[in-house]
């Protein structure tokens, strides 16, 4: 079987909910994230990309439906180039790169471009449609930004509990203190601004136009534990979770270059990172802050490896809990996750996550010449997914 490889990563810089990129339409957002890629490589001939595959959680207002063609549009590609839109919610732009590795990997494509967006700041209001013409009472419009909307009644009440408050379950059930949660927030924002501070995001994120945002806005250098400490608790009056130690709504847009080993050709690079194993689990709907556990157990195991011979992870900060949760629950050691920040601190929208995961990891190998990699996210309604990165410069 044909491998598939990870040859070029982008994003944009995370705006936050409301903030420098609320002016810009989602679909705008995903062109740029494409546009930015294409203009880093090129030597790779647009045409020869065989597919564009983005993830999109929302899909409901300017996300336009199908959000990668219109992409693939906006950003001025050939029209031959097909673009499809995957929706797994926080996990959509990982799967999207799980959905174009596949494609590589049996033949199907040689080259694809995958990634995701997500305008949370631009998500639309929507009103169910009336079930008869002309109805006399009032309608509730509903926000489309994050969680569940239109309920189906059918739904156990235990499923459809607010995110917030399943992690306010998970902190109990992991031991997982309020003061946990809040170094775990420090550590990030600190990270992420020194990561900035170093250069290390300056090759991955590419500008926005029409904006001025430069580097991740909702990043705190100045964030303490004893600040963290001062802010009220979201979800339940004695509760320990709140918006410091959970990652916050965000804008924002990621694409990943994506071939096989005989592309290195026609996209004029050589590969980063080499797609080793993929896993996709499912658990309780309340329960998914702890699905990445699993998810990475079995991205491991199909790659043939374990977690002794991993040397990064890149683990998406939904909450302070969860990721504690998901450390706790691998035998590896808590200082190689993250270590140029995490979610808590660079954003979360939610549809171009999974790219950013990819992005760092490939980068973070390189940084530590480390071989192994670990890429995981948490996804709202009960699943996880996980992707393993083998470093081809690591013997």
């Amino acid at each position: 079987m044909v491998g598939s490889y990870v040859y070029d990563a982008v994003r944009t810089p995370f705006g936050r909910y409301g903030g420098a990129l609320a002016g810009v339409r989602t679909d705008d957002l995903a062109a740029s994230a494409l546009a930015g890629l294409m203009a880093r490589n090129t030597r790779l001939d647009p045409s020869r990309i065989d597919d564009v595959v983005y993830g999109n959680a929302n899909g409901a207002g300017e996300d336009n439906r199908d959000v990668a063609r219109m992409a693939v549009l906006l950003a001025n590609l050939p029209v031959s180039v097909p673009g499809t839109t995957v929706n797994r919610l926080c996990g959509s732009s990982l799967d999207a790169a799980m959905l174009a590795s596949r494609a590589i990997e049996t033949g199907d494509a040689d080259v694809v471009v995958a990634g995701g967006v997500e305008g949370m700041s631009r998500a639309p209001w929507v009103v169910p449609k009336p079930t008869r013409p002309f109805p006399a009472g009032d309608a509730a419009m509903v926000s489309t930004a994050l969680g569940w909307r239109l309920v189906n009644p059918q739904m156990k009440d235990e499923w459809v509990v607010s995110n917030g408050e399943a992690n306010e379950v998970l902190a109990e059930q992991f031991g997982i203190t309020r003061e946990q949660q809040d170094t775990f927030a420090e550590r990030s924002h600190r990270l992420a601004g020194k990561a900035w501070a170093d250069g290390f995001y300056d090759d991955l994120v590419v500008p926005v136009a029409g904006t001025e945002l430069e580097r991740d806005e909702g990043v705190r250098d100045d964030c303490t534990v004893e600040g963290l400490a001062r802010l009220r608790p979201s979800f339940r009056p004695e509760g320990t979770i709140t918006a410091g130690n959970a990652s916050p709504l965000s804008d924002g847009a990621s694409a990943v270059l994506l071939g096989s080993s005989g592309a290195a050709a026609t996209i004029g690079r050589d590969p980063l990172a080499r797609i080793a194993g993929r896993g996709t689990v499912g658990v309780a709907p309340a329960a998914f802050g702890i699905a990445p556990v699993e998810a990475a157990n079995r991205a491991l195991e199909r790659a043939g490896i374990g977690w002794s011979d991993v040397g990064a992870v890149e683990l998406n900060e939904a909450f302070a809990a969860q990721s504690l949760a998901c450390i706790g629950s691998w035998p590896v050691d808590p200082e190689i996750v993250n270590t140029r920040g995490g979610a808590v601190a660079l954003g979360h929208p939610l549809g171009a996550s999974g790219g950013r995961l990819l992005g760092t990891l490939a980068a973070v190998l390189r940084e530590r010449g480390e071989r192994w990699g670990v890429a995981a996210i948490c996804i709202g309604v009960g699943q996880g997914l996980a992707v393993v990165l083998e470093n081809p410069e690591a013997g």
